[in-house]
């Protein structure tokens, strides 16, 4: 079993609303005031140079670019008829798995081919299916609905991921089409889910009735539309071809239709992306100033909402106009379109590009399909990292409420309450990027009688939930993921137990915490790297040894930590050298 206690090593590019491009790490979940003022292992994104205008022009694409040596997955997807064949026709055979070109496409729509790993003599084949929910929205119709269908044609329970969404499990072949048309006809959708293309874009889960947040979920909305595929395979493969898209914001179909400075496949059914689509996945998140409950540097694109005193966005602050936000993020995407690699997808994710180019070059680039220069930075608040648990008010009279949910695993009584609730008072929810869920609108006479149902089935209010919990988050791994190699979500309860159990050893108070996060492979869809150890600190520790290496390091925080130093900000403080005597030297704490 691989554990990470992860610090922040992670590359992002950071763009904001009226804010500036930044690239830095973060100390656990909150930053220090120079957050943004390194340059981390992919290389740092800076202050931007004010200028009127780009001095170069790039002309606009018309096929897209072939590097000589391609991945086996960029011809699949050039060969497949913008992602239909030969999906269309494994789909309609009676074997209960699809052929290997069939598996890299049926991704773009929002699905996993997966076995069961733990059998042996043979392999039973399901699919894993992942909503797309920008900011975590999930209208009360669409939770209904994937809560039956995880009854009826999954493994009976939804599991809520790091990106906002649902993943629903074991759907088998025969019964995908009627589970993904299901979620389209109630007001949900998988496109783009999965994939070599934008994935799910996130923003805050509170639902403030407060200017800021409202303005981040709208540009998160809108982000995520003019990123959507728009060649129709999804609904051609899943409800005949009928359209079930809302209208979009007029600004959406300019920015996306706009050419002036050569972004689009010209006369192409997919103006952004064209036959190959991006080179791997692309994820983006908005936020506003100091909530980090998106984990803002874990993401490619990073848009950062800054407001007025009355909580008006201002235009222009600096950095990027409001108007001009989409346009800037399209630049980027399509930047890494045409220069990310397509040889080697162990490279091709956007923070290698800049590792190669320098960001120097990298700007340069960006501003020329953007059409000007970005301008200058200003200075940002602290971040925090907010669960949003417990009650709180929303700002228009009602109130919302943030549940706790093991590894994001809603099953059994939990399952059954929450479906009560949410039926009973008609709620609309809202899925967390820390794996947790929110009720929305909940009037003030409802609240004694929904915590006393809630607390029945164990999602208690965040007093009553150990601190190491709130924070700790795992993905799936073994047995159904065909990506890992190790435990994750089966393994972190009883790695939390064994960290409660240090630090009531070596006198730490109750609540106190670490930001654990365990993941089945290198992927880190748990997010390891924004925990509190994430570099290679030591090879191969075993699980058994847990407490020899961790005991010493808790230890010694609760003995030499400065004034509020987390675990994270004292062990980068102390260096890894120094750590490692600590352990080495270590012959236990006193009585």
């Amino acid at each position: 079993m691989t554990t990470s206690f992860r610090s922040p090593a992670g590359a992002a590019t950071v763009f904001s609303t009226d804010q500036k491009i930044l690239v830095g790490s973060l100390h656990a979940l909150r930053s220090s005031r120079n957050v943004f003022l390194g340059r981390n292992v992919f290389g740092g994104v800076h202050s931007l140079p004010p200028s009127s205008s780009s001095s170069s022009s790039i002309q606009a694409v018309s096929t897209p670019a072939k590097p000589t040596k391609r991945s086996k997955v960029e011809i699949i997807k050039e060969n497949s008829n913008f992602i239909r064949y030969p999906l269309n026709e494994e789909l309609l055979t009676e074997s209960p798995n699809v052929n290997e070109s069939a598996v890299q496409l049926i991704k773009f729509h929002g699905s996993y081919q997966q076995y069961n790993r733990e059998e042996r003599g043979g392999r039973s084949y399901s699919f894993m299916l992942r909503t797309k929910n920008p900011s975590g929205k999930v209208p009360n119709q669409l939770y209904l609905t994937m809560d039956d269908l995880a009854d009826e044609f999954g493994i009976g329970t939804l599991r809520l991921t790091t990106r906002q969404t649902f993943q629903l499990h074991g759907v088998l072949k025969h019964n995908l089409k009627t589970v993904m048309s299901s979620i389209i006809k109630n007001m949900g959708s998988t496109l783009g889910a999965c994939g070599d293309l934008n994935r799910n874009v996130l923003a805050p889960a509170a639902p403030y009735a407060k200017k800021d947040y409202l303005f981040a979920q709208e540009t998160a909305d809108n982000i995520a539309a003019l990123l959507s595929p728009q060649s129709g395979f999804y609904y051609d493969m899943w409800v005949d071809g009928e359209q079930f898209m809302t209208a979009e914001a007029p600004e959406v179909v300019e920015a996306r239709n706009d050419n002036s400075h050569g972004t689009n496949f010209v006369d192409s059914p997919e103006p952004i992306y064209g036959t190959q689509f991006l080179p791997r996945k692309f994820k983006i998140a908005v936020t506003v100033p100091t909530d980090n409950s998106v984990d803002l540097l874990t993401n490619d694109i990073g848009v950062v909402v800054v407001s007025d005193e009355n909580g008006e966005p201002q235009e222009p602050l600096g950095y990027v106009p409001k108007e001009d936000i989409l346009y800037a993020v399209k630049a980027i995407v399509v930047t890494q379109r045409e220069h990310g690699r397509r040889d080697d997808r162990k490279y091709s994710r956007m923070k290698y590009l800049l590792s190669s180019w320098g960001i120097e070059k990298f700007r340069d680039v960006v501003e020329q399909y953007y059409g000007k220069k970005f301008e200058p930075p200003r200075d940002l608040p602290e971040w925090e990292f907010k669960s949003y648990l417990g009650w709180h008010e929303q700002g228009d009279g009602a109130w919302f409420c943030g549940l706790h949910v093991d590894s994001g695993r809603v099953g059994g009584n939990m399952k059954k309450t929450l479906r009560e609730v949410i039926e009973k008072y008609r709620l609309d929810v809202r899925i967390t990027p820390n794996q947790n869920i929110v009720l929305c609108d909940i009037k003030s006479e409802w609240k004694r009688s929904i915590t006393t149902v809630l607390a029945q089935a164990g999602l208690l209010q965040p007093e009553f939930v150990d601190p190491l919990n709130q924070t700790a988050m795992a993905c799936p791994a073994f047995p159904l993921c065909p990506l890992a190699i190790t435990e994750a979500e089966r393994g972190i309860p009883s790695i939390l137990k064994r960290v409660r159990a240090m630090f009531e050893k070596v006198g730490l108070e109750y609540d106190e915490s670490v930001v654990v996060r365990v993941t089945g492979c290198p992927n880190g869809c748990a997010r390891p790297y924004m925990a509190e150890i994430a570099r290679a600190f030591m090879d191969k520790v075993k699980i058994q040894d847990l407490e020899k290496v961790f005991e010493p390091l808790f230890y010694n925080w609760k003995l030499g930590r400065q004034a509020k130093e987390s675990f994270g900000e004292f062990t980068t403080r102390m260096g890894f050298e120094k750590l490692k005597e600590l352990i080495s030297t270590y012959e236990g704490s006193p009585q």
